[in-house]
């Protein structure tokens, strides 16, 4: 990548999206490919223009992201991450609507591990009285 590229990580569950940022035309890669390729039925579209929009940036700026762990959809909001982090590197005055918007705080949800004597999480085995 070249020195006016801006890189970022954007996380999400057990995904992380590693962003590149550099003045351009609006293009996005992900993993060598485009959005919709990559993501497929569940890509969409106007959840990773968001970044772009609240900070008044949309088609200024060429995006390349790889993308592991987690699922397709944890995926899109780690990349969303990732391009808002970018964003805020960018310049600092696009912080404020990024937060406002709810893009720059990283989600803690995550899957409840699985406890000892249970079935699951909070599933407990079924219970025989005879």
């Amino acid at each position: 990548m070249s020195q006016e590229s801006i890189y970022a990580t954007g996380k999400r569950k057990t995904a992380v999206a590693r962003v590149w940022i550099t003045p351009g035309s609006g293009n996005i890669t992900v993993n060598k490919q485009s959005p919709a390729d990559y993501f497929g039925v569940i890509y969409f579209e106007p959840k990773l223009e968001k970044p772009f929009a609240v900070t008044e940036t949309a088609n200024k700026f060429d995006v390349k992201a790889t993308v592991r762990g987690g699922g397709k959809s944890a995926q899109v909001d780690a990349l969303i991450h990732g391009i808002s982090k970018a964003l805020e590197q960018y310049n600092g005055d696009n912080r404020l609507p990024l937060k406002r918007a709810g893009l720059m705080t990283r989600d803690p949800r995550c899957k409840e591990r699985k406890k000892y004597g249970q079935r699951g999480a909070r599933a407990r085995f079924q219970f025989s009285k005879r």
